[in-house]
């Protein structure tokens, strides 16, 4: 945090009439006084501290927020027509994409894993999407691959000898990692919102979420050394770097056990755990309306900086941000936020440019 006494860029002034000061060049410089003055103070409200008498009142939108996505009557998104999954318009710039194969248990067959990456290329380009909720429809959350729809296609690759199957068997698996990539790479946030059994697949996807909660009842199960192939789809990659504990992963993966909902919250898997689905559902469509109001130049920023960060030495990541923020500190996002604060308006009636 910068000292009051530290230069700080402003990207753009406040607008306030210099018409009075400008009629001829004599006042420009006067003009200019003004304008620093009336800078310097806002960047002094902006960054002083609490203990001094300056409060920002940035607390969290709360319940008003949560009765906001209760209430929204969620409508089918425009352009999203799939057969295993099902996308909804929960409230103003909050996406709800649903996996919809209730009766297979939301098994990921062939169309399920071309589907996902059209979904998320589509919303990751949506300027009106700003936060995506993911769940499943029906009694569980994803009973993972579909081996009777997927089998021929891995166990039967076609080829002259060992090499030409293995090259095609390659790209297949690349395909595959790329349904859960899309997710990751999305700028948007995704929150997971899992109930019932999270098996195979569900592991691989949910940990390319960035939020996850769960319900009571929820399971979660790494079972592919059962049908006789390790992970290949991303779980070996992301489920260390998510729990932080490489002899808990192991275990999980060597044994293909079941992980309860309980011990999902405390190894860091999950962020919290509900009672029911339902209860679930609302307020990860309520912590999506929240991410929402929050200027998405700086919520999309945060994404991209946090996975490239968490890939990269601390050096790394801090240039990386710096060469980023030179850009994105000229927004108009922060403008609008100091002048709400200096007018005393609510936070929660800021309106942000589509991104």
């Amino acid at each position: 945090m910068p000292s009051p006494n530290m230069a700080v860029f402003c990207p753009r002034p406040l607008d306030f009439p210099l018409s009075g000061y400008c009629s001829h060049s004599a006042a420009i410089p006067r003009a200019m006084a003004v304008f620093r003055r009336l800078r310097d103070r806002l960047i002094w409200r902006l960054i002083a501290p609490t203990h001094l008498g300056f409060n920002l009142n940035l607390r969290p939108l709360g319940s008003s927020a949560q009765e906001e996505a209760s209430r929204a009557a969620p409508s089918k998104a425009p352009d999203h027509n799939y057969e295993t999954l099902r996308v909804t318009v929960a409230q103003r710039h909050v996406l709800h994409v649903e996996l919809n194969r209730p009766e297979k248990r939301n098994a990921m067959n062939k169309a399920f894993w071309r589907e996902m990456v059209e979904c998320f290329n589509k919303i990751a380009q949506d300027a009106d999407c700003r936060a995506v909720v993911i769940s499943g429809g029906g009694k569980m959350f994803t009973a993972g691959i579909d081996l009777t729809d997927l089998g021929p296609e891995i166990l039967q690759v076609q080829g002259d000898d060992v090499a030409r199957i293995s090259w095609q068997l390659r790209l297949l698996i690349s395909r595959y990692q790329e349904s859960f990539n899309v997710i990751e790479k999305c700028p948007k946030p995704v929150i997971a919102a899992i109930h019932g059994g999270c098996i195979g697949g569900g592991v691989d996807l949910i940990t390319a979420c960035d939020i996850r909660y769960c319900t009571q009842d929820a399971f979660f199960q790494v079972k592919e050394v059962i049908v006789g192939l390790a992970p290949d789809t991303g779980t070996l990659q992301r489920l260390p770097r998510v729990i932080g504990n490489q002899s808990l992963v192991n275990e999980l993966v060597f044994t293909a056990r079941k992980m309860m909902a309980d011990e999902a919250l405390g190894s860091g898997l999950v962020s919290r755990v509900f009672p029911d689905k339902e209860v679930m559902l609302d307020t990860a469509l309520a912590l999506a309306a929240e991410i929402s109001t929050k200027s998405p130049v700086a919520v999309q920023s945060t994404k991209v900086n946090l996975l490239y960060s968490r890939d990269h030495s601390v050096a790394d990541g801090l240039n990386y941000m710096a060469s980023w923020n030179m850009s994105m500190l000229q927004t108009q996002d922060i403008m609008k936020f100091i002048q709400a604060m200096m007018e005393k308006k609510d936070l929660k009636t800021l309106t942000f440019s589509k991104l």
